[in-house]
């Protein structure tokens, strides 16, 4: 694509990326196949390729954010499946990210949406906040229906039909001491406690926890680590998105330096996509560039990190797992045979639904901030799953899981929760 920025314009860093980011794109509209968006809407404009024609004419006419471009970019899930399809290799991750901070510097959105956003902002990413905020949604549930009602207020009414109806007690598992090294140690891992899934399913980093633990693994709990900023990072909040990055990498660093560390294991896809680009996040940080990207480098998906201990073969257990990959796994992280290699050694029968590259609709807070789009997309994809009458399904990551559990007639797990069972764990909680 030829573009024509002014040498003032590409003086600034994140301009000049994404010019080497436009120029790569051939139109050839590969994309347009896998964007669930426009499988779903057939609007160009909310094809991958009709996005970057709109955040070209905005980037490189150096002009404030409209509404019409606001709305396209809004719906976009940064599913990154056009990543996946992309002959020319066009990082559209980076470029829709620079996109959505020029929307929150430029674009003055209304009030409504707003404070919602702010709210998402201010909640999801602490957990007393969050379970505050979910044992409020319990009591205001009836509200939904009324609030459905008013377009500007959708996004509220998503907000309660999304909250469980019992939310597990906080206990000490979501905030675990150091583990003391096994007598025949295989590695030394800090294990990401996360801000959503330790509220919404704290039995996932337990699961993992044990795993860990009876395969020979030193798990540490490092001081001040907190959100991993995907939340804020995908709605262009990039000030606290960056902040909590810099606090996750002064709190591993600290670890490395002490005691070391083989890996950080993150237990959530979105967040481990998210940490997997911290070098790229704070690369214009002198006093972070260096050591955000050793984090980065260790970083790993729990299902990454096993498929390195050669865990031995199991017999049959019967059981047919449907496996769900999540976008930010097989799209964000290029993670797609690990979790059903292991899945098949632990003795399950690993069943793929068809459209496996399209997206379920969860997208972080996409399932609030777009309800209707994500609605469309979740029913296209319990569809495929139910088709593969497995008996559970498995996946990789808890906004999927919240977004699907609702609507499947089998249970839905994370697959290291499988794992945990199969390898002598507790049976998960769902399946009993």
């Amino acid at each position: 694509m030829q573009t024509s920025f002014t040498p003032e314009q590409l003086a600034d860093p994140h301009v000049a990326e994404s010019e080497k980011i436009l120029r790569r794109c051939v139109h050839c509209g590969f994309c347009t196949a896998t964007c669930p968006t426009y499988v779903t809407l057939g609007n160009e404009l909310d094809s991958p390729r009709g996005r970057i024609y709109l955040i070209k004419d905005m980037l490189e006419n150096d002009r404030p954010a409209d509404a019409e471009v606001v709305k396209h970019i809004d719906r976009c899930l940064s599913c990154l499946a056009c990543a996946t399809t992309c002959p020319s290799g066009v990082d559209y991750m980076h470029l829709v990210d620079h996109a959505r901070v020029h929307i929150e510097d430029t674009y003055r959105r209304p009030l409504v949406d707003r404070l919602i956003r702010w709210s998402l902002a201010k909640v999801l990413p602490y957990p007393s906040r969050f379970r505050l905020a979910l044992g409020l949604a319990r009591v205001a549930r009836p509200l939904a229906p009324l609030l459905d009602r008013v377009r500007p207020l959708k996004p509220l009414a998503a907000m309660l039909a999304l909250a469980p109806r019992a939310v597990p007690p906080a206990t000490a598992a979501e905030n675990p001491p150091a583990s003391p090294a096994p007598d025949s140690r295989r590695g030394r891992v800090a294990i990401l406690s996360g801000c959503a899934q330790p509220v919404l399913d704290p039995g996932i980093n337990a699961a993992t926890r044990r795993l860990l633990l009876r395969l020979g693994v030193e798990i540490v709990t490092p001081q001040g680590e907190g959100c991993c900023g995907a939340l804020v990072h995908h709605m262009g909040r990039e000030a606290e998105a960056l902040d909590f990055a810099r606090a996750n990498v002064d709190a591993w660093t600290a670890e490395i330096e002490t005691g070391g560390l083989d890996a950080i294991i993150i237990t959530a896809s979105g967040c481990g996509t998210t940490i997997k680009d911290y070098g790229h996040m704070l690369r214009l940080d002198s006093d972070y560039a260096e050591r955000a990207a050793r984090v980065s480098a260790l970083a790993m998906d729990v299902t990454e990190y096993l498929a390195t201990l050669d865990l031995p073969r199991l017999e049959s257990r019967g059981m047919t797992v449907a496996y769900h990959s999540a976008c930010s796994m097989q799209h964000g992280q290029k993670i797609t045979l690990q979790p059903k290699l292991l899945l098949k050694a632990a003795g399950f029968t690993v069943k793929d639904p068809a459209e496996g590259h399209l997206c379920c609709g969860s997208a972080g807070t996409y399932n609030i901030l777009q309800p209707e789009i994500s609605a469309q997309l979740k029913a296209r994809k319990l569809t495929h799953v139910e088709a593969t009458r497995a008996d559970v399904v498995a996946t990789g990551n808890i906004g999927c899981m919240t977004q699907l559990g609702s609507g499947l007639s089998m249970p839905i797990v994370h697959t290291v929760e499988l794992l945990d069972w199969a390898y002598g764990g507790p049976k998960p909680a769902r399946l009993s």
